[in-house]
């Protein structure tokens, strides 16, 4: 089969058990490692309350984007080989985790399968989604809005700058491939 075109994407990621900004940095290198992804852009790292289920401990959150010529659902067993890679369970929903990794977007991609919609159906509503990605995608349209507009509407009380750096993916101490 002829590889795709590369299409940009943009991934969310999170975690909160062990040292999720370790994991976070790890997936993203291992995405950036594979021959069909490229990490083009990273926002600064956010602490962040828990979400959903709040009787947890608060998250450590980032976005991505990503060149790839992988089909979304070929981008999505990506994510998720790389979350059983990193030992994460899925035993609740909103509950802790190691590491947490959504396809946000694709493009201007709509898509709504059984296992995946595009764009990730509640990303708008998610403060700790929105303020990583207006990091570097301020002006992406979604589902009608700029991120930059979601955002003026979205809950970010305690949502913290965890580390400023846009690179901090990179220097993370504990990086082991």
């Amino acid at each position: 089969m002829p590889e795709m075109e590369p299409q940009l994407a943009t991934l969310g990621l999170g975690g909160n058990i062990g040292d999720p900004a370790a994991s976070m940095a790890r997936a993203l290198m291992l995405l950036d490692a594979r021959r069909d992804c490229s990490v083009t852009d990273v926002s600064k790292l956010y602490r962040t309350p828990p979400w959903g289920k709040t009787d947890q401990a608060w998250f450590f959150n980032a976005c991505a984007a990503v060149r790839t010529s992988l089909s979304p659902d070929d981008l999505l067993d990506a994510c998720l080989s790389i979350e059983r890679q990193m030992k994460r369970e899925r035993i609740e929903r909103w509950g802790p985790r190691t590491i947490d990794i959504d396809v946000l977007t694709y493009d201007d991609l709509k898509q709504h399968s059984q296992s995946l919609e595009i764009p990730h159906p509640r990303m708008t509503e998610r403060g700790f989604v929105l303020m990583p990605l207006a990091d570097f995608a301020p002006d992406l349209v979604v589902s009608g809005r700029m991120i930059a507009e979601w955002l003026k509407d979205a809950d970010v009380a305690g949502i913290e700058v965890a580390d400023p750096r846009r690179d901090w993916w990179r220097h993370s101490p504990k990086l082991v491939p």
